[in-house]
């Protein structure tokens, strides 16, 4: 390595890891964001047996989520993505809750936190790429 290409290997050093660490970082604070939504939901869920406010889990990337959960049933998380879901193998009503039927007015919870976080989930997991890059590039 020449004193003169050092600049560029330097350079070429970090650009080859900022992919990996944005990553990382992306991951970190979408985990962050997805408990603070999910702690949304638990206090917007309306409580009787407290069964449906204990069925909201986070799933990981690479993990499948509860067997009938919603939204969606169960199904496997891609890698770098957190699912968020309600309702499992005891809890089949979620949805029941969520949008009412024809003898039960809906009571939401779960979209209604999704739309009051959505924004300030979004900013956490762009400032943390953020600080990786900088942290990466310095």
């Amino acid at each position: 390595m020449p004193n003169d290409n050092y600049g560029i290997y330097r350079l070429q050093q970090r650009l080859a890891k900022l992919p990996k660490a944005v990553k990382q970082a992306a991951y970190a604070e979408t985990m962050k964001a997805a408990e603070e939504l999910a702690a949304k939901m638990k206090a917007l869920a309306p409580v009787d047996s407290g069964d449906l406010r204990d069925s909201i889990a986070i799933t990981p990337g690479g993990q499948p989520t509860p067997p009938h959960s919603q939204p969606g049933g169960s199904h496997i998380v891609p890698e770098n993505v957190v699912a968020i879901t309600a309702g499992d193998t005891d809890v089949r009503y979620a949805h029941l809750v969520e949008y009412g039927t024809e003898k039960s007015e809906a009571q939401p919870f779960f979209w209604p936190a999704v739309r009051l976080g959505r924004k300030k989930a979004a900013a956490r997991i762009k400032r943390g790429m953020r600080k990786a890059i900088k942290e990466t590039m310095t």
